[in-house]
């Protein structure tokens, strides 16, 4: 017998190196904007969230954030034979800013093709899974696995949320790189300190004609 995982989901999860500086030097410009800007409103239940040009004011730290993510992208990303692709990725980034009772509903990114979240500051949640601030997808099957028995899952890794959610706990210095056509939100943080995220969305770009 084979079982075998059809039509999977990639969700990266990917500690970076070395970011005590670059997530001090992230909080401080993310702060500062937050100071002097209005938050935008998009998906964010509370809380604060920039514009989407990121790359703009975030100085070397959101520059080195984001180019992580591209070569994360460049890494997962092949053609239809499996054989690897340059592909130049268009960007577009933002920041977060959430304290206790925020939280972001469910949504996708439409226009991208992989989204990537990356965490300044995890709250908490590091140290003590009780502040919540979990980053949540949806099953993109919807909700027929678990329409007939809910009560069951399938014996294969990830089948027990089969027609429900996944929660990856958010995690300072990690990096979430996911499809950005897969929904997701956060769960309300409950600490009391900041969950701060930075979010970069990579559509590759149309070559001539």
């Amino acid at each position: 017998m084979s079982v075998v995982g059809t039509f999977p989901t990639p969700i990266v999860r990917w500690m970076l190196d070395d970011t005590r500086a670059l997530n001090r030097d992230l909080r401080k410009t993310i702060f500062d904007r937050r100071a002097s800007h209005e938050s935008t409103q998009h998906s964010n239940l509370g809380g604060w969230q920039s514009s989407w040009d990121l790359a703009d004011w975030g100085g070397e730290a959101a520059a080195r954030v984001i180019g992580e993510a591209r070569r994360l992208a460049g890494r997962l990303t092949c053609d239809r034979t499996g054989r690897p692709v340059d592909v130049k990725w268009l960007v577009n980034a933002w920041a977060n800013v959430n304290r206790g009772g925020h939280g972001n509903e469910f949504h996708t990114h439409p226009g991208a093709f992989w989204s990537a979240t990356y965490f300044v500051d995890d709250g908490g949640a590091g140290a003590d899974a009780a502040v919540g601030g979990e980053f949540e997808i949806q099953d993109p099957r919807g909700v027929a696995p678990a329409m007939l028995a809910p009560h069951l899952g399938f014996n294969m890794p990830g089948g027990q949320s089969a027609g429900a959610s996944e929660l990856i706990p958010p995690r300072t210095g990690m990096m979430l790189m996911f499809p950005s056509w897969l929904s997701h939100g956060v769960r309300p943080y409950r600490g009391s300190g900041v969950r701060i995220s930075v979010a970069v969305n990579l559509t590759p770009a149309r070559g001539p004609g």
